[in-house]
């Protein structure tokens, strides 16, 4: 028996309320814990990452179901094609982060944002990369496209579980400039996990965009902290995005998780 539309739908919105909003206190609680045993807050997050990691890795492992949704994926060989369409939103995304976040840290500045900034300088430049290129990258991708955004998918559509975990994401970061530097970020990299069930392409991806803003100097981005340029930016990255989101809605199959205990359509 199916549930009145009112009903189901405030159960969905409760729904992409208490899931991102229960792992991430749970992440929060274990980041506190975490920073008070070791007190260092830039190790403490690394190792919460690989912790994170380790957790979510074994519940993928062990009980895949737990985390499975349809519909079920196109074959990985048309995977190839879709990957040049990825890199070129990721370029956009990077971009347009990028220059929102100056724009808002030039115009309004972020007392987060600087606090961040001396937290890492303070630790030193290995604890920093430790954390930027590898546990940044792997916990929160478990975190965010290895487990919020699956359970949300388990009950409302692509679109909402997208946004969902991209802004959740975005506001775990603590600050206006990284919200607006990682949420095209997220939303990119909900929809390639939808689109390959894989944690890795979205790792590789977070791995990049951390690389690129670590590399790319400072005055080569500055020239895009401007409303125009941010704008501009912006707009062509949700042209991308909203062409890639077909992509993907319509390159799914309808139709239920199957299989004997132990199977899973997430591979």
């Amino acid at each position: 028996m199916t549930s009145p539309p009112i009903t189901s739908r405030l159960l969905d919105i409760g729904w992409c309320a208490l899931v991102p909003f229960a792992v991430v206190a749970v992440y929060l609680g274990l980041g506190t814990f975490a920073v008070l045993l070791i007190g260092e807050p830039i190790v403490a997050t690394s190792v919460l990452g690989m912790l994170v990691v380790v957790l979510v890795g074994s519940v993928r492992i062990h009980r895949p179901r737990w985390l499975a949704h349809t519909p079920a994926p196109r074959p990985e060989s048309e995977i190839p094609r879709f990957g040049w369409t990825v890199l070129g939103c990721a370029v956009l995304a990077f971009l347009a982060g990028q220059s929102l976040a100056l724009w808002i840290h030039v115009t309004a500045g972020s007392a987060g944002f600087d606090a961040s900034n001396q937290i890492r300088h303070a630790a030193g430049a290995l604890a920093t990369l430790l954390l930027t290129l590898v546990a940044a990258p792997a916990g929160e991708e478990a975190l965010f496209r290895g487990l919020i955004y699956p359970l949300l998918r388990k009950r409302v559509c692509i679109l909402a579980s997208t946004l969902v975990s991209a802004v959740v994401f975005g506001l775990l970061h603590g600050n206006a400039v990284q919200f607006a530097a990682t949420l095209p970020l997220a939303v990119l990299l909900a929809l390639v996990y939808e689109r390959t069930r894989a944690l890795w392409p979205c790792v590789v991806l977070h791995l990049g965009f951390n690389l690129a803003a670590a590399l790319v100097p400072a005055q080569m981005l500055g020239v895009l902290a401007n409303p125009v340029s941010a704008v501009l930016l912006c707009l062509a990255f949700a042209g991308c995005a909203v062409g890639l989101y077909r992509r993907v809605a319509g390159g799914t199959e309808r139709g239920t998780v199957e299989g004997a205990e132990g199977e899973s359509a997430m591979q």
